[in-house]
């Protein structure tokens, strides 16, 4: 059975996807993806079966990610207990999912997704749907550092070094 990450933003359109398809990519780079799998989705239903944003799939598609098949969804309370971990882009949205994680049954390691990067001054990722582009550029750069560390922790956890 692989491991299984889920990434959650409010819409899950901008950040999320974004966090799942850099992390996706490194999984594939050191040749993981049959044993670790992941998704995404968002705290509100607001773009439920849109592809990610515009900016979000140029910010990706120039490091050579593509989030084409990425479609939005809501986070249920299932998706606590399938999948391994369920790691969140900030803290509002960490606190409209902590509920779920609190729920019989939930056993996802859950938590924000830059606390796999401790190096960073950040602890969240900034929502970039209302800024400019570079709002997305950094989201990448933010998420490529927190998805080495997640990586490093699934290893450890999961995977026997």
């Amino acid at each position: 059975m692989p491991v299984r990450v889920l990434f959650v933003c409010m819409g899950n359109i901008c950040r999320s996807p974004i966090a799942q398809g850099v992390f996706e990519d490194l999984v594939r780079r050191e040749g993981l993806e049959q044993r670790i799998t992941s998704d995404s989705a968002g705290t509100l239903s607001y773009h439920a079966g849109s592809p990610p944003d515009r900016r979000a799939r140029q910010a990706a598609s120039a490091r050579g990610i593509d989030l084409d098949s990425q479609r939005a969804r809501r986070i249920s309370p299932e998706d606590m207990s399938e999948f391994d971990y369920v790691v969140v882009m900030d803290r509002g949205n960490y606190e409209e999912v902590l509920p779920l994680a609190r729920r019989d049954g939930a056993r996802a390691r859950f938590g924000m997704f830059l606390d796999y990067a401790p190096e960073l001054p950040e602890e969240e990722i900034p929502d970039p749907y209302f800024g400019s582009g570079d709002g997305f550029e950094r989201a990448m750069d933010l998420a490529e550092a927190a998805s080495k560390g997640l990586l490093a922790d699934i290893k450890q956890r999961h995977l026997g070094g």
